[in-house]
């Protein structure tokens, strides 16, 4: 199993019992999520964008514009970073000092490189699909040449990671375990809701099986 060497970039330094640095931890918990948050700098202002991605297998895959700021920023960058977060609790202690939440988490840092070729643009394309609502691709259009043209493609070499990880009750002082106050864990879950329909749909068509068949924990097509 590989384990991703601690350094100062990645190590946990609070908390360090949550860390892991496995790459099957960290990998599991990347292809469980499609969206990343992706830190880059602007005019000296550092920012902060939401993307959707997915992961090709020691890479994760993002695509935008030709001209997006974040993307043309990341080109320059000696080395970028990533994070996805899963919120699956919300701990109540009796204390409101020891409330927090359960959680995975994982930090990424490598360095983006750009994918020109159309046949791997393409590939690229259908990952970061798949990995957001399994089965979608073949039930679209896909991209055609003059898309493909405008749409920019990078992947991000996963050189250094590592996973922070929650997932315990809450831990409140001895001298509080006498209050009449609950504790415990409220578990939070992504569920999918109702299909609504475009209102130019054709009529009597039905409804697609990818959304149908969609759950957020295996919504991902694993890619290595």
């Amino acid at each position: 199993m590989k384990t991703f060497e601690k350094k100062p970039i990645n190590k946990i330094v609070r908390g360090s019992k949550r860390a892991r640095y496995d790459q099957e931890q960290v990998y599991k918990i990347l292809d469980s999520h499609f969206i990343c948050h992706i830190p880059y700098v602007f005019e000296g202002t550092s920012i902060v964008i939401p993307t959707a991605y997915g992961r090709k297998e020691d890479s994760i895959l993002i695509h935008g514009s030709l001209k997006n700021r974040m993307m043309l920023a990341l080109l320059e960058q000696e080395k970028v970073s990533l994070n996805v977060t899963h919120l699956d609790g919300l701990v109540l202690a009796r204390s409101v000092f020891h409330h927090s939440v359960n959680y995975r988490s994982v930090n990424v840092f490598g360095k983006a490189r750009l994918i020109e070729a159309d046949d791997e643009k393409m590939e690229a394309l259908e990952i970061i699909t798949e990995n957001i609502i399994a089965g979608r691709w073949n039930e679209a259009r896909i991209p055609n040449q003059k898309e493909l043209d405008a749409t920019l493609v990078m992947a991000i070499d996963i050189e250094d990671a590592s996973a922070k990880v929650r997932e315990v009750e809450a831990a409140d002082e001895a001298a509080d375990m006498d209050l009449d106050i609950w504790a415990g864990v409220l578990e939070l879950e992504v569920q999918p809701g109702k299909l609504v329909a475009n209102s130019d749909n054709k009529p009597g068509l039905a409804e697609p099986e990818s959304a149908k068949n969609f759950r957020f924990s295996n919504n991902s097509v694993k890619r290595g």
